[in-house]
């Protein structure tokens, strides 16, 4: 062989072990809950990119929900969009009506839209599915669920095994869980909702629990001020003001959690995202269950999916769709759940060997799973920004007393329909 055969006869060689070209994606991430999701997102695209060295994957950690979507709205609007972002999937609606996603189905075989669009759990498709299209993959995706401690059930003399299976229980348990001291001063509450950050979500938990919902699925008609609605309001104000179970005023999400480990609270709702942070943090033994409803079980989803942005080009996609699918396979998905405490969103993830063994284990990891039964959307309607800061208005209105819970919520249908008739 001459050097120039030796030469070439190298040369395609490397040609084929080394990609023609590499495809770089901008991903936009946020973190909502405590614990390493972080650092679990940044092994997630490093494990996906040792399989695929074609591919660059920037994983760019991006603040909280609101944050993320702000960034992305400005960086499309930039014209330098990024190819993938995780954002709230109660944000659908704005990312449609301001044209600035993909649906998925415009780039899946039609095989993929049956095996794997078809493969999500149904309550985290209401708000990632609309005009017939997918333009949100449910990953990072929650129901809130209730928390107890059972040393302090122990100790209020209540089953640490069972915990409040409706409403009227939660209060009854609550009433004996909210300890004093000497003083009269409350040292552990027997619950805390909190109603900052979230405050919306966790009531609409309870809207669900007695028979109502939030919105309609084409996101143009609200329902705050339904009776079911107005009850759910006034059962919160009431858990602090007549039941004396719960701390007064504004509760903050953030730091729900460390009332809980701390001994403030007995019983805590909050995001199943929270579970693996509350598995390694609470220095005691605790129980996990449904939302207590005021007439039956309800929830709402929450949590965020993956979108694609316009402004790319059809092989950045096609790669960012590749990094999707992979990210949501059974073994991928199962390591997140494990990992973070979020639900797993394909019924096939549960089927795993792996996920099997983690539920054996740790019996709550299923809670928010059986729950999705009776869940429904959460509030994800056009303009969602803005019809969701005004209902959380409204409901701090009512919680900190400045207008019974029916005047808040009157109000502020009037203001969500004064934007929303625009779309209907």
């Amino acid at each position: 062989m001459t050097l120039r055969q030796h030469f070439l006869a190298t040369a395609a060689l490397f040609a084929l072990a080394t990609p023609a070209f590499a495809i770089d994606l901008e991903f936009y991430f946020p973190v909502a809950v405590g614990g390493k999701a972080a650092e679990t997102v940044q092994a997630l695209t490093d494990n996906y990119m040792k399989a695929h060295p074609d591919v660059k994957i920037s994983a760019i950690y991006t603040g909280s929900y609101v944050d993320t979507t702000a960034k992305a709205i400005t960086a499309a609007r930039g014209g330098n969009p990024p190819e993938l972002i995780i954002a709230g999937a109660a944000d659908m609606f704005a990312f449609i009506d301001e044209e600035l996603v993909v649906a998925f189905d415009d780039l899946v075989s039609e095989a993929d839209k049956a095996a794997w669009l078809g493969g999500f759990f149904p309550a985290f498709m209401a708000n990632s599915q609309a005009d017939g299209k997918t333009w949100g993959i449910p990953f990072q995706r929650s129901t809130p669920v209730l928390y107890w401690n059972k040393d302090a059930f122990k100790a209020a003399g209540l089953d640490p095994e069972k915990g409040p299976a409706n409403w009227a229980e939660m209060v009854e348990m609550g009433k004996k869980l909210t300890v004093k001291d000497a003083g009269g001063a409350v040292k552990q509450y027997g619950v805390q909702i909190p109603s900052s950050g979230f405050p919306s979500w966790l009531w609409s938990g309870i809207v669900a629990g007695a028979g109502g919902k939030m919105a309609n699925a084409a996101g143009n008609e609200t329902y705050f001020n339904s009776p079911e609605a107005i009850a759910a309001l006034e059962a919160i104000v009431a858990l602090s003001k007549t039941d004396g179970v719960m701390a007064p005023g504004i509760l903050e999400w953030g730091s729900t959690p460390k009332a809980f480990f701390e001994g403030q609270a007995a019983m805590i709702w909050t995001t199943t995202g929270n579970l693996t942070n509350v598995r390694t943090n609470a220095p005691f033994p605790f129980g996990v269950g449904f939302l207590p409803g005021l007439k039956q079980n309800g929830a709402p989803t929450g949590g965020g999916n993956f979108y694609l942005m316009k402004g790319n080009n059809e092989a950045e996609l096609k790669a960012a769709v590749d990094f999707v699918k992979w990210a949501t396979s059974p073994e991928q998905a199962a390591n997140w759940t494990i990992a973070t405490g979020y639900v797993a969103p394909r019924a096939d993830v549960w089927e795993t060997p792996v996920m099997k063994d983690y539920v054996a284990g740790f019996p709550q990891a299923a809670v928010a799973r059986d729950q999705l039964q009776y869940a429904i959307a959460e509030l994800t309607v056009f303009e969602g920004p803005k019809v969701t800061q005004i209902i959380n208005s409204a409901l701090e209105a009512a919680i900190t007393g400045q207008k019974s819970p029916k005047e808040a919520l009157d109000a502020a249908q009037a203001d969500a329909d004064a934007i929303l008739k625009a779309y209907r």
